[in-house]
């Protein structure tokens, strides 16, 4: 049986994000879990602002295009977001907006968001570590695109001092709590493969 595929996406394209820092150490994590994993920016698929009469007047962007083949390639799928005024970043909401409009070959709606395990996580400097923008993001992937999202899901809180040297986190329940998210999306991702 080969690993299965998961793919992980920070929420933040910011310079020192927070969300990125958990990202990466999710990638390493799920890599010792014998998971076959591929980081991504969204850096790397810069796309306009969604708008309804572009997409019908040209279709989607080639990068949303490459956003819902690199989704739809994983069984599985980790997203580290930022919290933005209790809701996700403007650059993860547009990207799903995006990659829900894309339709190949016949796909139904919101193809890149079924079949495939999502776990989500949040990094913030504030002390309740980002949980509003977890549940608008998971509102957005259940709700709006129809994902299955585990229910395990981590808020790190005071992420300017969370993370140790090595970027790993230094608080201990929180870090198993990570851990058990992890685990789950594994075993979740594992069923789907």
């Amino acid at each position: 049986m080969s690993a299965p595929k998961i793919l992980v996406l920070p929420g933040s394209t910011r310079t020192g994000s927070h969300n990125a820092k958990l990202a990466a150490l999710a990638a390493k994590e799920l890599t010792l879990l014998d998971v076959d994993v591929t980081r991504i920016s969204l850096v790397d698929y810069p796309l306009p602002l969604y708008d309804a009469d572009t997409d019908a007047r040209s279709g989607p962007p080639g990068n949303a295009v490459k956003l819902k083949q690199m989704i739809a390639a994983h069984q599985g799928v980790f997203i580290a977001s930022p919290d933005y005024s209790a809701s996700v970043s403007p650059a993860l909401k547009n990207a799903i907006d995006w990659v829900s409009r894309v339709r190949e070959r016949g796909d139904p709606t919101h193809a890149a968001f079924k079949g495939r395990v999502f776990a989500i996580c949040s990094a913030s400097t504030e002390p309740n570590g980002g949980l509003p923008g977890l549940m608008a993001l998971r509102q957005i992937l259940e709700q709006g695109c129809g994902a299955l999202v585990i229910p395990e899901q981590v808020a790190v809180a005071r992420a300017d001092q969370a993370f140790d040297d090595m970027d790993k986190l230094t608080d201990t329940r929180t870090a198993n709590l990570f851990h058990a998210e992890l685990a789950r999306l594994v075993e979740m991702t594992r069923l789907m493969a």
